[in-house]
């Protein structure tokens, strides 16, 4: 019997301090310890965000910590949701709508930037339209805005991705892979989209501003529930670092260069295709959206009974802002 209380003991001892080490505990009066955002190339938001402190800033009075995670692109910013490595994850709305259709537990609260951050991309004039596209290798990450761009594309010309062979590569590979011809178009991302159309004269042969799907900040829910105060703060940093963003083009286009290790002219041309103009999350997003969800159901990639319209609303939370 006291061998049994001991070990019991010990074992309460052992979740205490496994509670008290985790970077979500709760401080004291209900504060989480720490906040863990992400920060992405593809969001020049969260870079100034990092850059300039003003998440720090706002917590430190209140004794709470906050630590940045790189995201390489929207599907890793939702990995990191998943697995509750980040609090808070960038990425693109349609991506984020993939994500809650699949089953993960968060919530759109904020629009980073308004961005034509996706085209399709060859490397020179040997492919000039979606409809040459048949039978040929593309590269896109899955499970991203370029990803579902290139989708929609497709659908758009009376093609489906049965019709050519999509290359799954991070951002940065799909780049590399168009460059090298192992494959013959690629659905790319700023920065490396705009590196490669500046310095090797790629031709993005196929845009449409209104396919790419808006930069959503993104929020576990369980953390959302808890520290419903605290998501409001977060927003209040972005809308800092988003006026800041505004007010300062060629600084943020310097940021980002020093961030992504890109030419600042590259830079510039990443900044120029975002609008920082909506951040509060509206009926606009939610269309978008609902748009790009069609064109995943269609494709399989969302359940055939899933209720688009009803995920996407139960996706898009402006309650936190204000």
């Amino acid at each position: 019997m006291k061998s049994s209380f001991t070990k019991l003991l010990f074992l309460l001892l052992a979740l205490v301090t496994i509670t008290g080490c985790s970077s979500h505990a709760s401080g004291a009066n209900g504060k989480p310890k720490k906040i863990i955002l992400d920060y992405a190339y593809y969001s020049p938001t969260s870079l100034i965000l990092k850059e300039k402190g003003f998440a720090e800033e706002l917590f430190k009075k209140e004794g709470i910590e906050v630590e940045f995670v790189l995201s390489q692109g929207s599907n890793k910013a939702l990995e990191f949701l998943n697995s509750k490595s980040v609090d808070f994850g960038s990425s693109a709305g349609a991506a984020a709508l993939l994500a809650k259709a699949k089953g993960s537990p968060i919530q759109t609260v904020y629009i980073f930037s308004k961005p034509e951050w996706t085209a399709l991309v060859s490397k020179d004039s040997s492919i000039n339209s979606v409809e040459e596209l048949k039978g040929k290798k593309v590269a896109a990450t899955l499970g991203t805005d370029p990803y579902i761009f290139l989708l929609r594309a497709l659908e758009d010309k009376g093609l489906s991705a049965k019709d050519v062979e999509i290359i799954n590569l991070q951002h940065a590979d799909g780049a590399a892979a168009l460059l090298s011809g192992e494959v013959d178009a690629w659905a790319g991302l700023d920065p490396h989209m705009a590196r490669v159309e500046k310095e090797v004269g790629a031709n993005l042969f196929y845009r449409n501003p209104d396919f790419n799907t808006y930069g959503t900040l993104n929020v576990r829910t369980d953390f959302a529930e808890k520290y419903p105060e605290y998501v409001t703060k977060v927003i209040e940093a972005y809308e800092k670092a988003r006026q800041w963003a505004i007010d300062n083009p060629d600084e943020t286009a310097e940021i980002l260069a020093k961030e992504a290790q890109i030419d600042l002219d590259v830079a510039k041309i990443q900044i120029g295709r975002n609008d920082f103009s909506t951040s509060k999350p509206s009926d606009e997003q939610i269309a978008a959206i609902t748009a790009a969800g069609d064109v995943l159901k269609n494709e399989g990639l969302v359940e055939g009974e899933a209720d688009i319209e009803k995920i996407v609303k139960e996706l898009i939370n402006p309650s936190y802002f204000k």
